[in-house]
């Protein structure tokens, strides 16, 4: 047994036909909602292209030299290419760079140290800055015999498309709820949470299992409430900002405070439930907000922007647009 959740076992599964009947693409993208396992499942057939003596399940069979050094991370035929230390050394770069593609084209042209095959792993392939996709590209476009190219991301939109059209896409879908639910218990997590916080996911059991784990539906509840304070003028914009740019998790608290308004601006059309937030501002511009905290977020790695005078800006409109409201509704 794999020990996969059965939406990964599905892609592995697939992948594995596909190369026992001779259709397994040389660049294979693995795409999907966070946190649904799409490394482990490429890590898993990494090791399997890399095996010389697969067992009768298809898989690697994990006792040969070529399996133990692929366990150990040091079988010579496999790169794993990732975030890089910046110039200072301080801290990871927010981007993957040419440098590393280049380097990734040169490794493919050597022969294999052991066995005829190579196997390069990218991760997350979106972090490609525009010239290190460039650079990709023209490995892409020589494809050479038993040379596999796994990118993993789940952002494919942002690869380029001259990169995605060349790639055979292995797709994780979120389960069914029955089935998200029952993996769910299978993971130790309490029954009264599970549907909260798979509602909160969107449908991704591995997005809740991993905020049951680590607070995030707690999280979740603290922006709601902040943003009802902040609507009900109880909460300085300035002051919020800060706190929410104050800690590692500002990322997630911006997902979250987009995901409550576009549960609002759903609410409004009657295609939602009830979201708790007592802001009541018209559609268009929950909308627009929505967009533009969303925009907030992707910008978090830029570091010559404010984000605290951005951040604060959008909070400022999000207390406005409920005195709007208000206003509006004592008019009538």
């Amino acid at each position: 047994m794999s020990g996969f959740a059965p939406w990964q076992q599905r892609v592995l599964d697939g992948a594995l036909a596909s190369l026992a009947e001779g259709r397994l693409g040389h660049a294979l993208l693995f795409s999907g909602a966070a946190k649904m396992g799409k490394q482990e499942v490429a890590m898993r057939l990494s090791q399997r292209l890399l095996c010389p003596s697969p067992g009768a399940d298809g898989l690697a069979c994990g006792r040969c030299r070529a399996c133990r050094l692929f366990a150990a991370g040091t079988h010579p035929d496999f790169k794993f290419t990732s975030y890089i230390p910046n110039d200072k050394g301080d801290k990871l770069r927010s981007e993957l760079i040419v440098d590393q593609m280049r380097e990734l084209g040169h490794w493919f042209s050597l022969t294999p140290q052991m066995g005829a095959a190579q196997v390069a792993m990218i991760t997350p392939a979106h972090a490609m800055n525009i010239n290190a996709s460039n650079a990709l590209l023209k490995t892409l476009e020589e494809p050479s015999r038993d040379r596999y190219l796994l990118l993993v991301t789940d952002r494919p939109g942002r690869l380029p498309a001259t990169i995605r059209s060349r790639c055979q896409r292995l797709e994780f879908r979120p389960p069914g709820r029955a089935e998200a639910m029952g993996w769910l218990r299978a993971q130790g997590h309490g029954e009264a949470t599970l549907a909260p916080a798979l509602h909160a996911a969107r449908g991704h059991p591995g997005l809740a299992s991993d905020w049951l784990a680590s607070g995030g539906l707690e999280l979740r509840r603290q922006v709601l409430a902040e943003l009802n304070a902040l609507s009900q003028s109880r909460q300085s914009p300035i002051e919020l900002a800060q706190q929410w740019l104050g800690d590692e998790h500002t990322a997630l608290r911006l997902r979250f405070a987009a995901e409550l308004a576009l549960d609002a601006a759903a609410e409004q059309l009657g295609a939602g439930g009830a979201t708790g937030l007592t802001v009541g501002a018209d559609f268009q511009r929950l909308c627009a907000w929505f967009d533009g905290i969303n925009r907030a977020r992707e910008q978090l790695s830029v570091p010559a922007l404010r984000h605290d005078l951005a951040l604060a800006g959008l909070l400022l409109e999000w207390r406005s647009m409920s005195k709007a409201t208000a206003i509006q509704g004592a008019r009538r």
